[in-house]
């Protein structure tokens, strides 16, 4: 069973306006997926935003067991690792990145194993082979009908 990951809680494409807002986040989960969110830490309170720290929330929210923290400055992923319930990880534009549970974050077009997080193949039109762990894109409603889907 494949996981599907909408990227900062896109489940039909790009909506930058609304990506990392938390009732955005939240239909994405209602709809039973896992998220990917962008997490800032400044100043000692925690944002979520993509390009900049934008929606402050806290640190039990992102204890939901079906994110995916994306570390965006140094803070954040320091002090997500003190949360043994936080799944992160930091990367910028790295072939493979570690989680903080032990997946391999997997960037567009590189080879994957049954311990990998597909990012984006959309970008590639790569074909998701069903023995990965999980598929983080814009477009989780396309990869549902393609794999088998576990939520």
């Amino acid at each position: 069973m494949v996981i599907l990951i909408a990227h900062r809680g896109n489940t039909d494409g790009p909506n930058t306006e609304r990506e990392n807002s938390i009732p955005y986040i939240n239909e994405a989960l209602e709809n039973g997926y896992h998220v990917e969110i962008d997490i800032w830490f400044v100043n000692k309170k925690w944002y979520l935003g993509h390009d900049l720290p934008q929606y402050e929330t806290d640190i039990k929210y992102l204890q939901n067991p079906k994110f995916l923290c994306h570390a965006k400055n140094l803070e954040a992923l320091y002090n997500m690792l003190k949360y043994d319930n936080i799944h992160c990880f930091y990367h910028k534009e790295d072939d493979y990145t570690i989680t903080s549970k032990k997946y391999i974050l997997t960037y567009p077009g590189k080879p994957l194993t049954d311990n990998s997080i597909c990012v984006m193949p959309e970008l590639y039109e790569t074909e998701v082979p069903e023995f990965v762990y999980g598929v983080c894109t814009d477009y989780v409603e396309r990869f549902k009908s393609q794999l088998n889907f576990s939520n």
